[in-house]
Parts: C-alpha cells; structure tokens; sequence
C-alpha cells in the first residue's frame, strides 16, 4: 500500500528539521494611531520549508502563494500598476517586521491531508489511482507526491 500524503510529509518534516525555514506573512488589522490611520502591513504569522507549490510547516502544509521580498518603501516610477502594487506589498512586509530582502509567503493556503487521504482535493494534493499525488502547476499533469518532495528535497542540496 502507498504511503498516505500524511506520511510522506512528516518524512519530508523529519528530512528538513534543522534546515532553513521561511516566514509566512499576513496582513494586519489597520489600527488608528492618534486618530490617524497607519499604513498597512504584512506581519509574520509562521514559518515553513518552501518545497515548491508547497509549504511544509512543523503542523500544517500549505499551498504556496504569491512570494515577494521585502524591502523599504522608496519613491520608484513604474511602467505596469501591478509592479506598483507588488512594490507596495514589499514595503508592507517590511513594515511589518519582515528584513530587507527577506523573503515572504503571503496568500498561502492551509491544506487538509485528511480529505486527500479520503479521495477529495485539497489545493494541489489529491489522490490519483490511490496514489498521492501533486499538481505542480496549473496547466501540468499531476505527479506523484512522493516522486514530487524526493526532487524538491535533492534541490536544497
């Protein structure tokens, strides 16, 4: 019988201990200071190893979000709004706390391995022949769990 989606994480979870983890962001309640509103910001809420589509935290795994860097707000010109916004949410994250050039998870997804263990699908896990399996990107195949985290552990040296 495979492995369940479950097991092959904790097995990634025992493979990473001691190995770099990444801080997972979200934004804050905006709060008045002095009846004068604060700018907005991106706070840290947890860390994970970033594996991929996914991110594997000591009690939970996550489908990854968008991923940016923080860094200090500074006057820029900008030829796309989206780069604007982008520019905006890396000056939230370090605003927040996050350091310069630190890498944030933001807009992750919380994934529930007991439903992919039951045949439904959760993010980019499902079961596929009773197999784990992973949707690495949205236009690809899925691949098997196993074969998918052996290939993003090798990456990590």
């Amino acid at each position: 019988m495979p492995a369940s989606a479950a097991d092959l994480i904790d097995d990634a979870r025992r493979r990473l201990h001691g190995t770099p983890t990444e801080r997972l962001g979200d934004w804050a309640q905006r709060r008045r200071l002095l009846d004068f509103g604060r700018a907005a910001r991106i706070v840290p809420v947890g860390e994970a190893w970033h594996l991929g589509v996914l991110l594997v935290a000591p009690g939970a795994v996550y489908a990854t979000g968008e991923i940016l860097r923080a860094r200090q707000e500074a006057v820029r010109g900008y030829t796309a709004e989206a780069q604007r916004e982008r520019s905006e949410r890396a000056a939230a994250a370090f605003r927040g706390g996050f350091a310069e050039g630190e890498a944030v998870h933001l807009g992750w997804q919380a994934l529930d391995l007991d439903a992919v263990a039951h045949g439904a699908r959760s993010g980019p896990l499902l079961t596929a022949s009773g197999v784990p399996h992973v949707m690495w990107s949205a236009a690809g195949a899925s691949r098997p769990l196993a074969d998918y985290l052996a290939e993003q552990l090798s990456l990590r040296g």
